[in-house]
């Protein structure tokens, strides 16, 4: 996605060879119409699949969850860090390690709102070691649902998640694929140099 990368070298900071901030347009900041277009350009990417939920954990893949849901029709779903005192009923539970914060934590989603029934897209803002992503995709294999695939809005291709994605036969789609980066440069994969499988409608976790 051609306006995405041009945002990152405009306006994302590389702190390090392997810490990208885009706080000011993506996950702090956020530039709805953007968003909104992010939404769609994943719509299109899985719209062949019947997906009747997106799936994603808080709180910064939220904005692009919803903006995808928009796009495809459907609900969808945040996974909750913390357990709410609401939340008294049946819940599905994951671990998963968070890459920035350096903390591991303990995601939950109410079985309501997730089953069987259910062709599930994960959406996610950043795809770096995949610790989140199959947290979530544990998650939708223990509901029973089918899922459709990963959605991720940057994916910083040097680290392992794509590969422990795929290993598990997961379809990943990345908007921007960062082949490296160190302060003041970027480089991304361009998408004729991707190897990129076809999305298959129903794909089990």
């Amino acid at each position: 996605m051609k306006a995405l990368e041009e945002r990152i070298r405009q306006e994302g900071q590389i702190l390090s060879d392997t810490v990208l901030k885009v706080d000011s347009f993506l996950n702090h900041q956020v530039d709805t119409a953007l968003a909104l277009e992010i939404g769609k350009e994943f719509a299109r990417l899985f719209g062949s699949a019947p997906i009747t939920k997106v799936l994603t954990i808080e709180a910064s893949g939220i904005q692009f969850a919803m903006a995808t849901a928009i796009a495809l029709g459907v609900p969808f779903i945040y996974a909750k860090k913390k357990k709410a005192i609401t939340l008294n009923e049946q819940v599905y539970f994951a671990e998963v390690h968070s890459f920035t914060r350096q903390e591991t934590y303990q995601v939950s989603i109410s079985q309501k709102y997730l089953d069987a029934s259910d062709h599930v897209l994960i959406v996610d803002d950043f795809l770096a070691t995949g610790a989140a992503l199959v947290g979530l995709t544990d998650i939708v294999k223990e509901a029973g649902a089918e899922l459709a695939g990963v959605g991720c809005v940057i994916e910083k291709s040097f680290q392992e998640g794509r590969g422990l994605l795929e290993q598990r036969g997961i379809a990943v789609r990345s908007l921007a694929r960062i082949a490296s980066m160190a302060p003041g440069e970027v480089h991304f994969i361009e998408e004729a140099d991707a190897v990129i499988p076809p999305v298959k409608e129903n794909v089990g976790c």
